[in-house]
């Protein structure tokens, strides 16, 4: 069994931040796997199918980015399974923008919602899939930067990634880490209007 937790805060507010792309990434497998997102315990919305051969739990933690240990705690608490089945989907200022990148551990950098993973596991030792979601400002307040909107350009570019990072996981699944490690972890460079 596998579960792939997809990073994002809740509510209209926002929906299609940068902040969220974990939560786009986990709709777009639900629809690509057809699995609904209709269960909610562990603080979260989460679904139940099947990918390739494998039981997967589709989840979007409820708790706000800062507090997503909490649900991802409770979660891995309850289901017991081998933390390298626990993937993790999240944005990320420090790569390139559109990047997708696959890490099986590491620390949390600048990013909150990792910190609290982290921190509630006490370990971090689990897999993540890394989409890159372009650097702010020098000037500009990071928060204030994760949770802005994309511009149409980069809009178009961020699907793309968020399709890739969805497939990434299903290649996770189906293949192994490593395969998808091998064939998503190269640099691609995308122009930023």
């Amino acid at each position: 069994m596998f579960i792939v937790i997809g990073l994002g805060n809740p509510g209209k507010d926002y929906s299609k931040t940068r902040h969220n792309v974990g939560f786009d990434t986990i709709d777009v497998l639900a629809n690509r796997n057809n699995i609904k997102l209709n269960k909610i315990k562990f603080k979260s919305v989460f679904g139940e199918g099947i990918i390739g051969s494998e039981k997967v739990l589709l989840v979007k933690p409820q708790t706000y980015m800062n507090n997503s240990g909490v649900a991802v705690r409770e979660i891995y608490q309850f289901y017991k399974v081998p933390i390298e089945n626990i993937l993790v989907v999240v944005d990320d200022v420090d790569i390139d923008f559109a990047s997708v990148r696959i890490r099986l551990k590491g620390s949390a950098g600048s990013h909150n919602g990792m910190k609290s993973i982290i921190y509630h596991l006490q370990r971090d030792d689990f897999p993540r899939v890394r989409i890159g979601i372009g650097k702010k400002e020098e000037d500009e307040d990071l928060a204030d930067f994760v949770l802005s909107r994309f511009s149409k350009g980069e809009r178009l570019d961020m699907d793309v990634s968020i399709l890739n990072a969805a497939e990434a996981v299903e290649m996770s699944i189906k293949e192994g880490i490593n395969q998808a490690m091998n064939k998503y972890n190269i640099r691609t460079h995308i122009a930023q209007d």
